[in-house]
């Protein structure tokens, strides 16, 4: 008997309460990346494992997909990599991967594959393996190459935007399902419209996913994490980041700019891109009008978002890579005993346990349910700690949002599509015409905001050439 057949045997009988279904990150290189973004906490991580190569082995690989595919009790199961930057295990590890799911997956099982990817390594080989096993693959850009290279750079301090640019073609040449990952941070914070542009217009994209950037740190950190999660000057490790402290680095988005942000967004999606282009946010928004929460962000309660690191480590979650949040190793115990742990129910329950005061007689609980754990170190209005440090943005999203959300709800529960808004809001916007104030609350008049004569974005495009030809349109000075 091999050692992975003698750990599996070792382990006792399955817990029976266990959740019938998860979506667990895996992260096979650990924190490791081939590029440096400024922003990137997660790059720090590799301070949990000094002098060790972050590598997962062959070993750890297979008990992973076993112990994912013996949890499921639902069809569907998703087999999600990401970093770090995936890529760098090579083809050949995903290869196996699929092999390892084929000699694992039980008797009518549906297996998803997704993969996070900053693109740069992306090529011919890659994309065709992608395509041949249906796999999504979400690419990280955010906006066009003005906001993009502003903090994601390479170890040099250079501009990621073309490299990137040179894995999105090949995802298109070879016709591989993508979705957008983009973060909405300090550079590109007042710039939704363009930045959902560029991602429709130029890069095709019809799935998009807004993440927003909030660093915390305490007054002791806060100069160094403002210096990015490289390696500090002399030859020093990175710092370990880890969610503490109630300040927030240079490149956090604001608070209630994230809000604007999104609706900036939405304004320009509910006229146009309803039943076309998919919005993370806006979809899981209208679901919870029906009592879903799909993601875990906004629901009323977490915990089924665990990661796994290179070396069989599972922790609460993707943004809990700590050691307080360390659940066990699966080659010592099986996944679904430690995700269904005491100490991992609790994790996710003290979502909705730890509400402020605020937050329990918020008009908008049942859609946002006080948002992530990991942005709750504001104070609320009565001043209690533990706030959501978004929850301007957030609440301003949700009511902003909510006249055109029933709507949809409506049509919904009439049998018709979601899309017939277009059409209700187009009559609207003719009765109040193009010199009012636009409804997405910038001041600016709807005809110079979201009505047909919007400026044209002052970014460049996908290429270097289009990039030249626009760049005299580009304002000076760092970007706001």
């Amino acid at each position: 008997m091999n050692k992975l057949a003698e750990s599996a045997a070792a382990f006792p009988p399955l817990p029976a309460d266990g959740p019938p279904g998860f979506h667990l990150l895996a992260k096979p290189s650990g924190s490791t990346c081939n590029i440096d973004c400024t922003y990137c906490f997660f790059l720090s991580k590799e301070a949990l494992y000094p002098n060790e190569k972050s590598r997962m082995s062959e070993a750890t690989h297979e008990a992973y997909i076993r112990q994912l595919l013996e949890s499921h009790r639902v069809p569907e199961v998703t087999v999600a990599w990401q970093g770090g930057e995936p890529t760098l295990m090579k083809l050949e590890f995903f290869k196996r991967s699929i092999e390892l799911v084929e000699k694992y997956r039980k008797p009518g099982q549906v297996v998803q594959h997704t993969f996070q990817t900053n693109g740069i390594l992306l090529d011919d080989d890659w994309c065709a393996f992608f395509k041949q096993h249906n796999f999504l693959v979400g690419l990280s850009v955010d906006g066009p190459r003005e906001l993009h290279d502003a903090y994601r750079v390479d170890r040099r301090g250079q501009g990621t935007f073309d490299k990137v640019m040179q894995g999105w073609r090949s995802l298109k040449q070879h016709d591989v399902d993508f979705n957008i990952l983009c973060t909405v941070n300090a550079a590109n914070q007042h710039h939704g419209r363009d930045v959902y542009r560029f991602f429709r217009d130029e890069l095709g994209a019809k799935w998009i996913q807004f993440i927003p950037i909030v660093e915390r740190a305490t007054e002791q950190t806060i100069a160094i994490a403002n210096q990015g999660w490289s390696e500090q000057p002399g030859g020093k490790k990175r710092l370990l980041y880890t969610q503490t402290g109630n300040l927030v680095t240079a490149r956090s988005v604001g608070g209630e700019q994230y809000g604007r942000f999104m609706v900036d967004v939405f304004e320009e999606w509910v006229r146009h891109d309803v039943g076309e282009v998919y919005v993370q946010l806006f979809d899981v928004t209208l679901e919870a009008y029906f009592g879903r929460h799909l993601l875990c962000i906004h629901a009323p309660t977490c915990g089924y978002g665990p990661a796994l690191e290179y070396n069989g480590d599972l922790y609460s979650c993707d943004h809990f890579v700590e050691p307080e949040y360390r659940l066990g190793n699966i080659h010592e115990t099986h996944m679904l005993t430690l995700v269904a742990s005491p100490e991992q129910r609790k994790f996710g329950e003290d979502k909705r346990d730890t509400l402020t005061a605020q937050c329990l007689r918020c008009e908008v609980r049942s859609l946002c349910n006080g948002g992530c754990p990991k942005d709750r170190f504001a104070l609320s209005r009565d001043g209690d700690a533990g706030h959501n440090y978004l929850c301007a943005g957030l609440e301003l999203f949700f009511k902003h949002t909510m006249p055109a959300m029933q709507v949809m709800a409506g049509l919904l529960q009439q049998r018709r599509y979601p899309a017939e808004i277009m059409a209700l809001i187009a009559a609207d916007d003719a009765k109040r015409g193009p010199y009012h104030p636009c409804a997405c609350g910038s001041g600016k008049k709807f005809r110079f905001c979201h009505g047909n004569s919007t400026p044209n974005s002052p970014f460049s495009g996908v290429s270097p050439a289009m990039a030249a030809s626009q760049a005299e349109r580009v304002t000076a000075g760092p970007i706001e």
